[in-house]
Protein backbone atom coordinates (compact mmCIF):
# COMPACT_ATOMS: atom_id res chain seq x y z
CA UNK A 1 0.00 0.00 0.00
CA UNK A 2 1.49 3.25 -0.71
CA UNK A 3 -1.09 5.74 -0.08
CA UNK A 4 -4.70 6.26 1.32
CA UNK A 5 -7.44 7.58 -1.17
CA UNK A 6 -10.49 9.64 1.38
CA UNK A 7 -13.54 11.57 -0.18
CA UNK A 8 -13.86 9.36 -2.79
CA UNK A 9 -17.29 7.98 -4.91
CA UNK A 10 -16.60 4.94 -2.48
CA UNK A 11 -16.26 7.17 0.54
CA UNK A 12 -19.10 9.10 -0.24
CA UNK A 13 -16.99 12.67 -0.25
CA UNK A 14 -19.35 14.32 -2.46
CA UNK A 15 -22.11 13.87 0.44
CA UNK A 16 -20.51 15.32 3.72
CA UNK A 17 -20.30 19.04 4.92
CA UNK A 18 -17.05 20.64 4.20
CA UNK A 19 -16.48 20.41 7.96
CA UNK A 20 -17.35 16.26 7.97
CA UNK A 21 -14.81 16.21 5.05
CA UNK A 22 -12.02 18.05 7.36
CA UNK A 23 -12.91 15.55 10.34
CA UNK A 24 -12.24 12.16 7.75
CA UNK A 25 -8.90 13.33 6.45
CA UNK A 26 -7.64 14.36 10.24
CA UNK A 27 -8.84 10.75 11.35
CA UNK A 28 -6.80 8.92 8.83
CA UNK A 29 -3.60 11.57 9.03
CA UNK A 30 -3.95 10.55 13.09
CA UNK A 31 -4.52 7.36 12.91
CA UNK A 32 -1.66 6.60 10.03
CA UNK A 33 0.75 8.78 11.67
CA UNK A 34 3.06 9.25 8.76
CA UNK A 35 3.03 6.05 7.82
CA UNK A 36 1.14 6.69 4.08
CA UNK A 37 0.37 9.75 2.56
CA UNK A 38 -3.48 10.38 2.74
CA UNK A 39 -4.97 11.99 -0.77
CA UNK A 40 -8.35 13.65 -0.69
CA UNK A 41 -11.01 13.90 -3.34
CA UNK A 42 -11.54 17.81 -4.44
CA UNK A 43 -14.85 17.71 -5.71
CA UNK A 44 -15.47 21.49 -5.51
CA UNK A 45 -17.93 22.35 -8.74
CA UNK A 46 -16.30 25.95 -9.51
CA UNK A 47 -12.51 26.00 -9.64
CA UNK A 48 -12.63 29.16 -6.90
CA UNK A 49 -14.88 26.97 -4.61
CA UNK A 50 -12.29 23.72 -5.70
CA UNK A 51 -9.46 26.08 -4.33
CA UNK A 52 -10.93 26.79 -1.23
CA UNK A 53 -11.47 22.88 -0.74
CA UNK A 54 -8.01 22.08 -1.25
CA UNK A 55 -6.73 24.86 1.15
CA UNK A 56 -9.26 23.00 4.00
CA UNK A 57 -8.19 19.32 2.81
CA UNK A 58 -4.26 20.91 2.92
CA UNK A 59 -5.13 22.28 6.44
CA UNK A 60 -6.53 18.99 7.72
CA UNK A 61 -3.66 16.89 6.39
CA UNK A 62 -3.78 15.85 2.63
CA UNK A 63 -0.98 15.27 1.41
CA UNK A 64 -1.77 15.34 -2.32
CA UNK A 65 -5.47 15.40 -3.85
CA UNK A 66 -7.64 13.54 -6.88
CA UNK A 67 -9.34 16.39 -8.86
CA UNK A 68 -13.01 15.38 -10.10
CA UNK A 69 -13.81 16.80 -13.15
CA UNK A 70 -16.34 19.98 -12.50
CA UNK A 71 -19.51 17.74 -12.38
CA UNK A 72 -21.81 20.14 -14.72
CA UNK A 73 -19.67 18.75 -17.37
CA UNK A 74 -21.33 15.44 -16.35
CA UNK A 75 -24.15 16.80 -18.56
CA UNK A 76 -23.15 19.40 -20.87
CA UNK A 77 -19.59 18.68 -21.74
CA UNK A 78 -16.42 21.09 -21.11
CA UNK A 79 -14.86 23.90 -23.15
CA UNK A 80 -11.27 22.99 -24.70
CA UNK A 81 -8.68 24.29 -22.17
CA UNK A 82 -10.88 24.29 -18.88
CA UNK A 83 -9.92 20.77 -17.36
CA UNK A 84 -6.28 22.11 -18.18
CA UNK A 85 -6.97 25.76 -16.27
CA UNK A 86 -8.72 23.62 -13.40
CA UNK A 87 -5.75 21.71 -12.51
CA UNK A 88 -3.04 24.04 -13.08
CA UNK A 89 -5.19 27.15 -10.85
CA UNK A 90 -5.54 24.44 -8.51
CA UNK A 91 -1.55 23.61 -8.45
CA UNK A 92 -0.62 27.40 -8.36
CA UNK A 93 -3.11 29.01 -5.39
CA UNK A 94 -2.15 25.76 -3.67
CA UNK A 95 0.83 23.78 -4.07
CA UNK A 96 -0.58 20.77 -3.69
CA UNK A 97 0.45 17.51 -5.73
CA UNK A 98 -2.83 16.31 -8.01
CA UNK A 99 -4.08 13.05 -9.38
CA UNK A 100 -5.74 13.51 -12.93
CA UNK A 101 -9.08 11.81 -12.49
CA UNK A 102 -9.98 10.07 -15.88
CA UNK A 103 -14.22 9.64 -16.00
CA UNK A 104 -15.92 6.50 -17.96
CA UNK A 105 -16.01 7.19 -21.67
CA UNK A 106 -19.83 6.95 -21.42
CA UNK A 107 -19.98 10.88 -19.85
CA UNK A 108 -19.30 13.99 -21.22
CA UNK A 109 -16.68 14.53 -18.42
CA UNK A 110 -14.66 11.94 -19.95
CA UNK A 111 -11.31 13.67 -21.09
CA UNK A 112 -9.45 12.97 -25.11
CA UNK A 113 -5.92 12.46 -25.43
CA UNK A 114 -4.88 15.61 -25.82
CA UNK A 115 -6.31 17.01 -22.77
CA UNK A 116 -4.98 14.26 -20.64
CA UNK A 117 -1.91 14.53 -22.41
CA UNK A 118 -1.60 18.40 -21.72
CA UNK A 119 -3.01 17.79 -18.18
CA UNK A 120 -0.05 15.31 -17.48
CA UNK A 121 2.18 17.30 -18.43
CA UNK A 122 1.29 20.35 -16.37
CA UNK A 123 3.66 20.66 -12.94
CA UNK A 124 2.43 19.03 -9.69
CA UNK A 125 0.30 16.38 -11.54
CA UNK A 126 2.30 13.30 -10.50
CA UNK A 127 -0.55 10.43 -11.35
CA UNK A 128 -3.48 9.82 -13.23
CA UNK A 129 -6.59 7.33 -11.98
CA UNK A 130 -8.16 6.27 -15.30
CA UNK A 131 -11.09 4.49 -15.66
CA UNK A 132 -12.10 5.47 -18.90
CA UNK A 133 -14.06 2.32 -18.89
CA UNK A 134 -13.56 1.77 -22.89
CA UNK A 135 -10.93 -0.62 -23.71
CA UNK A 136 -10.32 0.66 -26.94
CA UNK A 137 -9.24 3.74 -25.85
CA UNK A 138 -7.19 1.99 -22.81
CA UNK A 139 -5.31 0.00 -25.39
CA UNK A 140 -4.79 2.79 -27.43
CA UNK A 141 -4.38 5.94 -25.36
CA UNK A 142 -2.25 4.05 -22.55
CA UNK A 143 0.82 3.51 -24.40
CA UNK A 144 1.28 7.18 -26.08
CA UNK A 145 0.41 9.03 -22.28
CA UNK A 146 3.25 6.40 -20.71
CA UNK A 147 5.51 7.82 -24.32
CA UNK A 148 5.31 11.26 -23.67
CA UNK A 149 4.65 11.40 -19.66
CA UNK A 150 7.16 8.66 -18.42
CA UNK A 151 7.06 10.01 -15.33
CA UNK A 152 3.82 9.79 -14.93
CA UNK A 153 2.33 7.42 -12.43
CA UNK A 154 -0.65 5.20 -14.35
CA UNK A 155 -3.32 3.97 -11.71
CA UNK A 156 -6.15 1.83 -13.10
CA UNK A 157 -9.93 2.84 -11.42
CA UNK A 158 -11.54 -0.10 -13.22
CA UNK A 159 -12.89 -2.56 -10.43
CA UNK A 160 -14.27 -4.23 -13.08
CA UNK A 161 -12.14 -4.67 -15.49
CA UNK A 162 -9.02 -5.12 -13.19
CA UNK A 163 -7.27 -7.87 -14.83
CA UNK A 164 -7.41 -6.58 -18.88
CA UNK A 165 -5.54 -3.31 -17.41
CA UNK A 166 -3.30 -4.51 -14.79
CA UNK A 167 -0.54 -5.20 -16.93
CA UNK A 168 -0.21 -1.35 -17.80
CA UNK A 169 -0.13 0.14 -14.79
CA UNK A 170 1.94 1.54 -11.83
CA UNK A 171 -0.86 0.16 -9.51
CA UNK A 172 -4.39 0.39 -8.68
CA UNK A 173 -6.69 3.47 -7.32
CA UNK A 174 -10.04 1.76 -6.60
CA UNK A 175 -12.59 1.47 -4.22
CA UNK A 176 -12.58 -2.30 -4.13
CA UNK A 177 -9.21 -1.98 -2.63
CA UNK A 178 -10.88 -0.65 0.64
CA UNK A 179 -12.70 -4.51 0.79
CA UNK A 180 -10.19 -6.72 -0.95
CA UNK A 181 -6.44 -5.22 -0.46
CA UNK A 182 -4.97 -8.42 0.00
CA UNK A 183 -5.24 -10.11 -3.38
CA UNK A 184 -4.99 -6.56 -5.00
CA UNK A 185 -1.84 -6.31 -3.96
CA UNK A 186 -0.83 -9.79 -5.12
CA UNK A 187 -2.82 -8.54 -8.76
CA UNK A 188 -0.84 -5.91 -9.11
CA UNK A 189 2.79 -7.59 -7.98
CA UNK A 190 1.39 -10.37 -11.03
CA UNK A 191 1.10 -7.64 -13.28
CA UNK A 192 4.22 -5.81 -12.91
CA UNK A 193 5.56 -9.22 -13.68
CA UNK A 194 3.81 -9.89 -16.36
CA UNK A 195 2.55 -12.99 -15.12
CA UNK A 196 -0.72 -13.76 -16.71
CA UNK A 197 -1.74 -17.14 -15.20
CA UNK A 198 -1.07 -15.88 -11.49
CA UNK A 199 -2.99 -12.86 -12.51
CA UNK A 200 -5.71 -14.84 -14.31
CA UNK A 201 -5.95 -16.97 -10.87
CA UNK A 202 -6.36 -13.90 -8.49
CA UNK A 203 -9.15 -12.47 -10.96
CA UNK A 204 -11.21 -15.92 -11.19
CA UNK A 205 -10.65 -15.91 -7.03
CA UNK A 206 -12.40 -12.41 -6.75
CA UNK A 207 -15.03 -12.85 -9.49
CA UNK A 208 -17.75 -13.43 -7.38
CA UNK A 209 -17.33 -10.97 -5.11
CA UNK A 210 -17.02 -8.65 -8.49
CA UNK A 211 -19.95 -9.73 -9.46
CA UNK A 212 -21.59 -9.37 -5.99
CA UNK A 213 -20.27 -5.78 -5.95
CA UNK A 214 -20.18 -4.34 -9.27
CA UNK A 215 -22.06 -5.91 -11.40
CA UNK A 216 -25.82 -4.40 -10.07
CA UNK A 217 -28.29 -2.04 -11.16
CA UNK A 218 -25.40 0.89 -10.91
CA UNK A 219 -21.82 1.47 -10.47
CA UNK A 220 -23.17 3.59 -7.05
CA UNK A 221 -24.76 0.24 -5.49
CA UNK A 222 -21.47 -0.82 -5.39
CA UNK A 223 -20.54 1.69 -2.69
CA UNK A 224 -23.43 0.20 -0.60
CA UNK A 225 -21.79 -3.40 -1.65
CA UNK A 226 -18.45 -2.74 -0.23
CA UNK A 227 -19.93 -2.04 2.88
CA UNK A 228 -21.95 -4.92 3.53
CA UNK A 229 -18.42 -6.84 2.25
CA UNK A 230 -16.49 -4.89 5.13
CA UNK A 231 -19.36 -5.94 8.06
CA UNK A 232 -18.78 -9.15 6.57
CA UNK A 233 -14.97 -9.35 7.54
CA UNK A 234 -15.44 -7.19 10.60
CA UNK A 235 -14.27 -4.63 9.38
CA UNK A 236 -17.03 -1.94 10.03
CA UNK A 237 -19.55 -2.51 12.38
CA UNK A 238 -23.14 -1.72 9.95
CA UNK A 239 -23.35 -0.98 6.17
CA UNK A 240 -25.18 2.88 6.73
CA UNK A 241 -25.30 5.17 3.74
CA UNK A 242 -25.91 8.34 3.38
CA UNK A 243 -28.96 9.58 0.90
CA UNK A 244 -29.53 9.41 -1.95
CA UNK A 245 -27.96 6.02 -1.41
CA UNK A 246 -30.07 3.55 -0.16
CA UNK A 247 -29.74 -0.30 1.61
CA UNK A 248 -29.20 -3.35 -0.98
CA UNK A 249 -32.55 -5.23 -1.59
CA UNK A 250 -33.13 -8.25 1.47
CA UNK A 251 -30.44 -11.09 0.95
CA UNK A 252 -27.54 -9.13 -0.62
CA UNK A 253 -25.69 -9.14 2.57
CA UNK A 254 -25.75 -12.61 2.78
CA UNK A 255 -24.59 -13.18 -0.67
CA UNK A 256 -21.79 -10.86 -0.37
CA UNK A 257 -20.93 -12.77 2.52
CA UNK A 258 -21.35 -15.98 0.91
CA UNK A 259 -18.58 -14.82 -2.33
CA UNK A 260 -16.11 -13.59 0.49
CA UNK A 261 -15.83 -16.87 2.29
CA UNK A 262 -15.58 -18.22 -1.37
CA UNK A 263 -12.70 -16.23 -1.98
CA UNK A 264 -10.89 -16.93 1.72
CA UNK A 265 -11.89 -13.65 2.76
CA UNK A 266 -13.53 -14.70 5.76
Amino acid sequence: MKGLVVLGHAGEGTFMTSEEQMSVIRSFVESTDGRLPVIAGITGEGTKVAVEETKRAISAGASAGLVYPSHGWLRFGFQDGAPQDRYKTLHEETGLPLILFQYPDVTKASYNLDTLLEIAAQPGVFAMKNGVRNMRRWDTEIPIIRRENPDLQVLTCHDEYLLHTMFDVDGALVGYGGLTPEPLIELIAAGKRQDYKAARAIHDRLFPVTQNVYHRGSHMEGTVALKEGLVARGILEHATVRSPLLPLQEGASEEIKKALQSAGLI
